[in-house]
């Protein structure tokens, strides 16, 4: 399972060729970005911050946003097996962990609420924060962004997760694939 615990600092503002990455990743143009919020431990963006309203004045609640087809398919593939109906029946019977996550998502909006105040989006975390488990996407990004034991149902996914980056890292594989380009 998944051993991540790298938190590469996060800038003031994204490097271009981060940006760059990030759009190739997703495969359209990246937006309302803040900064990288964690680094894949091959390099390369892997969680991005993004503003609470757009460039185009869409307010956008999802702070953290995972950009890394190989993370995302990887947590797909934890959503498809049933994952998130098992962790929100543990969080109806569970006070601790309710508490614990509710703590994740006051924490959330706290780091949003850093970038901007959006009226539009105030108390609207991600994920299904505070009472449900919506989108683990939304939580493991916050759990590489914001670091262990801050978000507990994030960090369980994360540590449900092979290591994606590997046998071959992103990182490896798109630099072959500009050395192959620059050969041309």
């Amino acid at each position: 399972m998944s051993s991540v615990t790298s938190h590469a600092p996060v800038p003031a503002d994204p490097e271009h060729d981060d940006l760059v990455t990030a759009a190739r990743q997703l495969g359209r143009p990246v937006r309302g970005v803040a900064a990288v919020a964690h680094r894949c431990p091959c390099g390369e963006p892997d969680v991005l911050r993004t503003r609470p309203r757009l460039p185009d004045g869409t307010p956008f609640p999802t702070t953290y946003y995972a950009t890394c087809p190989r993370l995302t398919a990887a947590i797909s593939t934890l959503e498809g097996g049933g994952l998130m109906a098992e962790m929100s029946a543990r969080l109806v019977g569970d006070a601790t962990l309710r508490a614990a996550y509710g703590r994740a998502h006051e924490q959330y909006l706290a780091r949003r609420a850093e970038l901007d105040d959006v009226p539009e989006i105030a108390g609207v975390s991600a994920g299904g924060m505070p009472t449900r488990v919506k989108c683990l996407h939304a939580l493991v990004a916050h759990s590489l962004a914001a670091g262990p034991g801050v978000n507990p149902l994030g960090d369980e996914a994360l540590a449900a997760l092979d290591e994606w980056w590997q046998p071959t890292s992103c990182a490896a594989i798109h630099a072959a694939q500009d050395a192959a380009v620059a050969d041309e």
